[in-house]
C-alpha cells in the first residue's frame, strides 16, 4: 500500500458550530438557565453604578442631616441588594455552565470515539495514533473554551456595553454616542487584527500536532530505535519538529504583542476624550459629581470587557482550530459502513465463496484480479505465496476491513456487504501474525474473545493454548498487566494469548495469519495440538510462510500476482512443481533438520 499523507483538511467554522449546537440542543433547559443568568448578572452590574451615582451626589451636597443620612442608608441597602442579586446570578450561571459543559463534553468525547472507531483500517493506517488521541481530547476541550468565551465573555460584554451606552445617552447623547462608536470601532479592529493573526495561530496549532505525532511515533517504536541505534536520528527529527513549533510560536506571540500595544493606545485615548467632554458638561451644569462616578465605572468596565475581546478572540479562534481537526474526521464518511437495512449474518455451515473479486488500494496498485475461490463448509484451506501476493488481503476482505472494488464475497450464500459488520466479525476468529494486546490484565485480554466468559472458561482456553503455564508463573497470575501493546510478554507468549482468545471466541470460521510464526519449535508443537482441537468443525483459512505447518491441510492455494497459480494437497503441489515446489525446496533444509530432531 503506498504511503498516505497523514494530514487531513480542517472543517469549516459552520461545521464546527453545527456539531456543537446539535450537542447543546440535547439540554435546552440548562442552556436557557445559562442565558437568563447571564442577562440577570449584567442587569445587576449596570444597575449598581446608578445607585452609586445617587449616593455620591447626596454626599457631595455636604449636608449630613438625619434625612440625608437615612436616604444614604436606604441607597446603601438597595446597593447591597443589587450586589447580592448579581452574586446570586453569577453563582447560578457558573453552576449551570459547569453541569452543561461537563455533560456535553462527555457526550462529545464518547460520540467522537464511537465515530472514530468506525473508520476503516485504511483510515488508521494513514494516521498517527498520538495525533488522533490528541484530536479527540482537544475536541471536547474546545467546546468548553468556546462556550465559556461566548456565554461568559462575548454575550455579557454585548449586554453590558449596550446597556452602558443607553444609560450614558440618557445623561448626555454625546457621551453615549462616543462610547458606542468607540466600542464598535475597537471591536471591529480587534476582529480584523485577530483574523490577520489567525493564520499564524493555525500554523502554530499544526506544528504542535506534528510535535505530538512525532513524539508518539518515536515512543511507540522505542524498541526499533534502540535496536537500530537511531536515538540521535530520532532526536534530530524531534528537535526539528520542536524548532518549527518554536518559530511558529514566536511569530504568533509577537503578533499578539503588537495587537496589545495598539489596543492600549485606543483605550487611553477614549478615556481622555470622554473625561474631557464630561468636564465641559459639568461646567454647563448638565453632569453632577455622581455622573463622573457613573461614567468612570462604565468606562473601566467597558474598557476591560472590550479590550479582553482580544484575549478571548485568541482563545476562541484557537479552540475553533482545534475543534475543526476532529470535526473534519467526523465529516469524513466511513470507508466501510453497513448498508441500510443490513441483516445479521447467519452461519449454518460456514461455506465461503469469492466471485470474480477485484481489489486495489488505488488505481496504480491492483492486488487481486478476477479472483474466484470457493471454500467448502468445514474445509481446512491454506494460502501460500510470496510476500505481497495478496494472501493477507484476501482475509482482510473476508473480514471486511476493506471492501472489494469488484465482484462479491459470500458466506453461506450471504453477500457480506449486505450484512452488519458486527455480525460478520462475530462469526470469525482471527489470529494475526503480530497480535496486539491491550494494556490490561491477561484475564481481560483473553476474555475479549467472549466478554461474558467465566474465570473457569478463561483458564480452560489458556490451557488449550498452552499459556496457562507461563501465566501461572507470574506473581499476579491472570491479573498481570501486559504493558502497552503487550510489550511485557515475549512474541511467543503474546501469540499464545491471542490463540487463547480465539479459542474462547469459538467462532464457526477461523483465520490464522502466521499464527505460529512467533513460536519456537517446542511451543509450536504444543500450539499445533491446540489448533487441531480449535479447527474441529470449523471452516479454516491458514496463511503460512512456514510450509511445514500446512502439510495436512485439505487444500493449499498458491497465490501469485493476485491470482491462483495452483491448488491441491501438499503432495499434489510438490508433484506439479511450480512456485510451491520452489518455496518448499528453499525451506526443505530446515524441515529435514526439524524431522531429525523429532526422531
Amino acid at each position: 500500500m503506498p504511503p498516505q499523507n497523514p494530514e487531513k483538511p480542517r472543517a469549516s467554522s459552520k461545521s464546527v458550530a453545527r456539531v456543537y449546537l446539535k450537542a447543546l440542543a440535547k439540554r435546552p433547559w440548562l442552556f436557557a438557565i445559562l442565558v437568563l443568568g447571564a442577562i440577570a448578572l449584567q442587569v445587576a452590574e449596570l444597575t449598581a453604578p446608578l445607585y452609586l451615582r445617587q449616593l455620591f451626589n447626596a454626599i457631595s451636597a455636604n449636608n449630613p442631616t438625619p434625612e440625608v443620612v437615612n436616604m444614604l442608608m436606604g441607597l446603601l441597602a438597595t446597593l447591597a441588594l443589587v450586589y447580592l442579586a448579581g452574586w446570586t446570578s453569577r453563582r447560578i450561571t457558573t453552576a449551570t455552565i459547569v453541569v452543561l459543559e461537563s455533560r456535553t463534553m462527555a457526550d462529545l468525547t464518547v460520540s467522537s470515539f464511537e465515530y472514530l472507531m468506525g473508520h476503516s483500517q485504511h483510515f488508521f493506517s494513514s494516521q498517527f495514533t498520538g495525533t488522533l488521541t490528541r484530536k479527540v481530547k482537544k475536541f471536547a476541550d474546545a467546546f468548553e473554551t468556546l462556550l465559556d468565551t461566548i456565554m461568559l465573555q462575548f454575550f455579557p460584554t454585548f449586554l453590558f456595553v449596550t446597556g452602558a451606552v443607553v444609560v450614558l445617552y440618557t445623561r448626555s447623547p454625546i457621551l453615549g454616542i462616543i462610547l458606542g462608536v468607540w466600542a464598535v470601532c475597537l471591536t471591529a479592529l480587534q476582529i480584523w487584527l485577530t483574523n490577520w493573526r489567525q493564520p499564524l495561530r493555525i500554523i502554530r496549532s499544526e506544528e504542535d500536532s506534528k510535535v505530538s505525532g512525532a513524539l508518539a511515533d518515536a515512543i511507540g517504536n522505542q524498541t526499533t530505535v534502540t535496536l537500530f541505534a537511531r536515538a540521535p536520528h530520532e532526536h534530530s527529527l524531534f528537535t526539528a519538529a520542536v524548532d518549527r513549533w518554536r518559530k511558529a510560536t514566536i511569530k504568533s506571540w509577537t503578533a499578539d504583542e503588537y495587537i496589545w500595544g495598539i489596543l492600549g493606545l485606543f483605550m487611553t485615548a477614549a478615556e481622555i476624550v470622554m473625561l474631557y467632554i464630561a468636564i465641559g458638561l459639568w461646567q454647563q451644569g448638565i453632569l453632577t459629581i455622581g455622573d463622573f462616578v457613573l461614567i468612570q465605572a462604565y468606562l473601566l468596565t467597558t474598557f476591560d470587557r472590550v479590550v479582553s475581546i482580544n484575549r478571548d478572540l485568541r482563545r476562541f479562534y484557537s479552540a475553533g482550530a482545534d475543534a475543526s481537526e476532529m470535526v473534519a474526521i467526523l465529516e469524513e464518511k466511513h470507508g466501510i459502513s453497513d448498508v441500510p437495512g443490513a441483516k445479521e449474518l447467519c452461519v449454518l455451515q460456514g461455506g465461503i465463496e469469492l466471485k470474480d473479486v477485484e481489489f486495489a488500494f488505488d488505481s496504480s496498485n491492483s492486488v487481486l484480479k478476477d479472483f474466484s475461490l470457493s471454500i467448502g463448509a468445514g474445509e481446512k484451506l491454506a494460502l501460500v505465496g510470496t510476500s505481497g501476493a495478496g494472501k493477507s488481503t484476501i482475509t482482510k476482505i473476508l473480514l471486511r476491513l476493506y471492501d472489494v472494488t469488484g465482484g462479491k464475497v459470500l458466506i453461506d450464500g450471504q453477500e457480506i456487504r449486505e450484512i452488519t459488520q458486527e455480525s460478520l466479525r462475530s462469526n470469525i476468529s482471527y489470529v494475526p501474525q503480530e497480535p496486539i494486546l491491550f494494556h490490561r490484565s491477561l484475564k481481560e485480554n483473553i476474555r475479549y474473545g467472549k466478554l461474558d466468559a467465566t474465570d473457569e472458561e478463561i483458564i480452560d482456553a489458556a490451557k488449550k493454548a498452552h499459556c496457562h503455564e507461563f501465566i501461572s508463573g507470574f506473581p499476579y497470575g491472570y491479573d498481570t498487566y501486559v504493558g502497552e501493546r503487550g510489550v511485557k510478554l515475549s512474541g511467543g507468549e503474546r501469540q499464545r494469548v491471542a490463540i487463547a482468545r480465539a479459542i474462547l471466541k469459538n467462532a464457526p470460521i477461523l483465520i490464522l495469519d502466521e499464527a505460529t510464526s512467533a513460536l519456537d519449535s517446542e511451543s509450536e508443537s504444543l500450539i499445533q495440538d491446540a489448533l487441531k482441537v480449535l479447527m474441529e468443525g470449523k471452516t479454516v483459512i491458514v496463511i503460512a510462510h512456514r510450509l511445514s505447518t500446512i502439510m495436512k491441510m485439505d487444500r493449499i492455494i498458491v497465490i501469485e500476482g493476485g491470482r491462483i497459480a495452483a491448488e491441491g494437497t501438499h503432495d499434489d503441489l510438490l508433484k506439479e512443481g511450480g512456485l510451491y515446489h520452489k518455496l518448499w525446496s528453499i525451506q526443505a533444509g530446515s524441515f529435514l533438520a526439524d524431522e531429525e530432531v523429532e526422531k
